[in-house]
């Protein structure tokens, strides 16, 4: 069976079951306290407290998720950071019993043997699950038959997804040696305080990891034998004939597929090497890959093969891959282009710094700050070298560059430091800024992210993630939709808010870790809604003409505005 076979076993089975069957929400978590969508149950948080689901009690998915916790263990058998999650889940429609049935039935289905369960035995706060271990019994599983164990909360405890959020009990599910199935069941709200309370209505949420069901399915020892990743080893082999050969290489060639096909996923949802949140971590996947392919001594450029591999791979699968293809090359070439100028200097200079075994922090920075390496780059070639970092001095040369950079753009318009010049023309410029942005996720999409800004009596300045400079036409079309909402003279609304329910309600928030408890959110019609501090003006009708009078690169995937009011 492959990878396409299997996936669509599970789903047509839980649809017999009647479930509703959903398609995976973004990879890119909508819950803002954590980057990453990491388990399939994220996009249904809401429907396990009050909010009623649109899709029905009971549903089920094949969710696309990303873990950046395991970076830095990819590479053995089993190990990834982007990966697909089979689950089921209900939201008060069956609990404990029904789901335990289906689990058992759908891996009777495709031949998979258990080899034993484990169940949540009990702690101080949370009682012994009993009823699970009643319900394993009732199938052949129990403690007396040494095929069902008993776990503490470390092991059979699951949640919350970010700060706070349902969580529950764990029953989990073995076979060949591996847990493949773990199925929560949501009896609980833990608060940020750690404080848990029951739930009202309790709910199921199941996920099993897609690559190791295939792995088992298929009988093979690792996941990186199955479909859905030798593709792409072959091709990395393709490039080397004598690979085996060279130390290590089945780790290195296990990190590069890994790597590659994380980044793919996440350029494919418009995310673009930076220096900071999800950017960051889609720079650190691609030079890592790069520095590895140089061990390996794989030609330059050879990531681009790769994504084409990739693309293959998943295309009858998620749309999305294939409507983005270009705009995936372009976004890894660049990267790839950019960090080859400097990789070879950048290694020579890490060479030249082990001082006694050990690198300053003030050389890492430089190797951070003049030839892109990310820190954990660096930790890992010391590592490689039995040689100490001096991460502390890192840390603290890091924290002042922000700072200076910080002091140099005060006036990103979050409302800082434009009380320095609150004058009329600057509140006005102020106002239309936001009407810029909302301009730029209309035209060029919600990909589209704010990186700074800086405001004047004269002009705004705006910087954003994007990865192409701006046609002619689509800037023509920014200007056009910023003057019609001016002419639509919209009022500007000024509400002050918990900042939790300014994020749920919509505002942008993109330099969150600045904000307060209680924020101010501003918003302009239905078209624009942000937090900010201010000032604004009453209405767009007080604005004038809008006009961008320049477009430019401001470094990889980051564009820079500049704009007047006439």
């Amino acid at each position: 069976m492959n990878s396409f076979e299997l996936r669509k076993k599970f789903l047509d089975f839980f649809k017999e079951k009647g479930h509703r069957i959903v398609p995976s929400s973004s990879i890119i978590s909508p819950d803002r306290s954590v980057l990453f969508t990491t388990a399939g149950m994220q996009q249904f948080k809401p429907y396990y407290l009050n909010e009623e689901s649109p899709y029905g009690l009971n549903v089920a998915s094949c969710q696309k998720c990303f873990r950046t916790s395991d970076i830095d263990e990819v590479g053995d058998e089993r190990h990834l950071t982007f990966f697909e999650m089979l689950g089921n889940f209900s939201f008060g429609g069956y609990f404990k019993k029904e789901a335990i049935y289906l689990a058992k039935e759908f891996l009777d289905s495709i031949n998979i043997k258990i080899d034993y369960v484990t169940v949540f035995e009990g702690d101080k706060d949370i009682p012994f699950d009993n009823e699970c271990e009643k319900i394993w019994g009732e199938l052949g599983f129990s403690q007396k038959n040494k095929n069902l164990f008993l776990k503490n909360r470390e092991e059979n405890f699951w949640g919350p997804v970010g700060e706070e959020g349902p969580c529950g009990p764990t029953t989990e599910i073995y076979s060949s040696g591996i847990e493949i199935w773990n199925l929560v069941f949501n009896e609980f709200y833990q608060d940020k305080e750690k404080k848990l309370y029951a739930l009202e209505k309790k709910g199921v949420d199941t996920g099993m990891g897609f690559e190791r069901l295939l792995m088992v399915v298929s009988k093979k020892s690792n996941v990186f034998e199955t479909d859905l990743f030798y593709p792409i080893i072959e091709r990395i082999r393709a490039f080397k004939p004598y690979i085996k050969s060279i130390k290590n290489y089945q780790k290195n060639e296990r990190i590069i597929a890994d790597h590659i096909k994380a980044a793919v996923f996440l350029a494919s949802e418009g995310v673009v090497p930076s220096n900071i949140e999800e950017g960051y971590i889609l720079r650190r996947l691609l030079r890592r890959a790069i520095r590895v392919g140089k061990v390996l001594n794989l030609p330059s450029n050879f990531l681009i093969p790769l994504v084409e591999e990739v693309c293959k791979i998943y295309q009858d699968v998620y749309s999305e891959i294939q409507s983005a293809k270009s705009k995936i090359l372009d976004i890894i070439s660049k990267e790839e282009s950019k960090f080859e100028k400097t990789i070879e200097r950048g290694l020579r200079q890490f060479e030249k710094i082990g001082n006694n075994r050990k690198i300053s922090g003030e050389d890492a920075f430089h190797l951070y700050d003049t030839y892109g390496f990310p820190i954990e780059l660096i930790l890992e070639l010391a590592k490689e070298k039995n040689w100490e970092v001096d991460i502390e001095g890192f840390k603290k040369r890091y924290t002042l560059h922000k700072e200076i950079s910080r002091a140099g753009a005060k006036s990103k318009f979050g409302g800082h430091g434009l009380k320095q010049d609150s004058t009329g023309p600057a509140v006005k410029l102020h106002t239309a800024t936001h009407l810029l942005h909302a301009a730029l996720r209309k035209i060029l999409g919600d990909n589209v992210r704010q990186m700074g800004s800086d405001i004047t009596s004269e002009r705004t300045r705006f910087d954003f993630s994007y990865h192409q400079k701006l046609t002619p036409q689509q800037i023509k079309e920014i200007e056009d939709l910023v003057n019609q909402k001016i002419k639509e003279s919209l009022e500007v609304k000024k509400e002050q808010m918990p900042l939790k329910k300014a994020i749920e309600s919509g505002a942008l928030a993109f330099f969150k870790e600045k904000y307060p408890e209680v924020v101010t959110v501003y918003s302009i019609g239905d078209f624009s809604r942000e937090i900010c501090g201010g000032p604004h003006v009453k209405n767009t009708s007080e604005l004038g003409v809008f006009k961008i009078v320049k477009e430019e690169s401001l470094g990889s995937g980051v564009r820079r505005i500049r704009a007047i009011l006439e």
